[in-house]
């Protein structure tokens, strides 16, 4: 952690367990005071089980939980710290907005004209005062989830935390609840867990990013160290959209690579016994090129033309998939044979088990 700064939140060991099966495998990470930090992978690594432990609303198997610098492992969730955002509005429809938005203060018995100055100012920063008079069944989606997050605003919580809170969303209404989310970290400055499957999400909104797979910790990042610098197979093929060009490739006794049919303008001391390893290019540093050595030779099965770029899906000598961003030149038909070269700066190297060589 840097000098100066303090940690936010500490997960140590943390494990979680049903019955005989566990689940979250020894997790540790520091989260910075008021960082904004990303849990991302597919359905089933764990991730919203681990905001679930955090919140206080699943068990901790064994590990600890520091929140502020003092444990809450085996705190309620009232008295952790936090605020959390469900994937669902959980709004109380008989009730108004400003009612909904002082409901948790009246709960806890604050004074009436603290939930007023508290809820006047939740509403301010998320500019929803015209709608405090409102019953939830008249909101949009997009202000329900301002509501929502509003009522997690008037808890003054060290920690907010967000579970998959846009996925009710259309894409539009997606797009712009993030830049609100991002809005309100830089006007709060709170730390902020955010649990999401949407790269674009994890991508646009985070400080640092945590990739999971099956209950551990794949890579902790920045958004450009996960993209331009995974640690391993899994990372490069789940960050970015499209994914990272994995090639299967063999390294022969000289140490060329060998990819698609063709030798690939780079050596490496074999790294395995049989020479096996993976080549990690992103469809954007790839690029169209004459026909000639170290050159990735494909043909093209299909292409997709959005405007302002153009996708190539390709099928190399060999069989392997590549995808191709194209910005420029002429439109290339599905059957064209294509060649792409690449800067050697841009090439990612995995080992035969998957993890980063250079």
């Amino acid at each position: 952690m840097a000098k100066g700064l303090k940690p936010g939140m500490v997960l140590a060991d943390v494990r979680k367990s049903f019955g005989k099966v566990e689940v979250i495998h020894g997790v540790d990470l520091v989260v910075e005071e008021g960082e904004f930090v990303v849990f991302v992978g597919p359905s089933g690594c764990g991730k919203s089980t681990l905001l679930r432990m955090i919140a206080g609303l699943e068990e901790v198997t064994d590990g600890e939980i520091e929140i502020g610098g003092r444990s809450v492992t085996d705190l309620d969730p009232s008295q952790r710290g936090i605020a959390m955002v469900f994937q669902s509005y959980a709004l109380y429809p008989h009730m108004s907005v400003r009612d909904n938005l002082g409901f948790g203060l009246a709960m806890a018995n604050t004074p009436k004209p603290e939930i007023e100055q508290q809820v006047a100012a939740a509403a301010r920063i998320l500019k929803i005062e015209p709608l405090l008079d409102r019953r939830p069944g008249q909101l949009s989606g997009g202000q329900r989830q301002r509501v929502a997050i509003g009522r997690a605003i008037v808890r003054k919580p060290q920690v907010f935390l967000f579970d998959e809170p846009l996925s009710n969303l259309d894409a539009e209404l997606r797009v712009s609840m993030r830049i609100e989310i991002a809005r309100l970290h830089r006007e709060l400055g709170n730390t902020m867990i955010y649990v999401t499957h949407d790269q674009t999400e994890a991508m646009t909104l985070a400080d640092k990013i945590v990739v999971l797979r099956d209950g551990v910790i794949e890579q902790v990042g920045s958004p450009r160290d996960v993209y331009e610098d995974p640690a391993n197979t899994f990372v490069a093929g789940f960050i970015g959209s499209p994914r990272m060009n994995l090639i299967t490739a063999a390294v022969d006794g000289a140490g060329k690579i060998l990819a698609g049919g063709t030798e690939v303008a780079t050596t490496i001391k074999s790294p395995t016994g049989d020479g096996a390893i993976t080549l990690g290019l992103r469809p954007e540093h790839l690029v169209l090129a004459e026909a000639g050595p170290d050159r990735l030779s494909a043909r093209v099965d299909f292409s997709e033309y959005l405007g302002g770029t153009r996708y190539l899906y390709c099928q190399l000598a060999d069989g392997q998939a590549l995808v191709a961003e194209s910005r420029e030149g002429p439109d290339i038909e599905a059957g064209a044979a294509v060649h792409f070269t690449w800067k050697p700066e841009h090439l990612r190297l995995f080992d035969a088990a998957g993890l980063r060589l250079r």
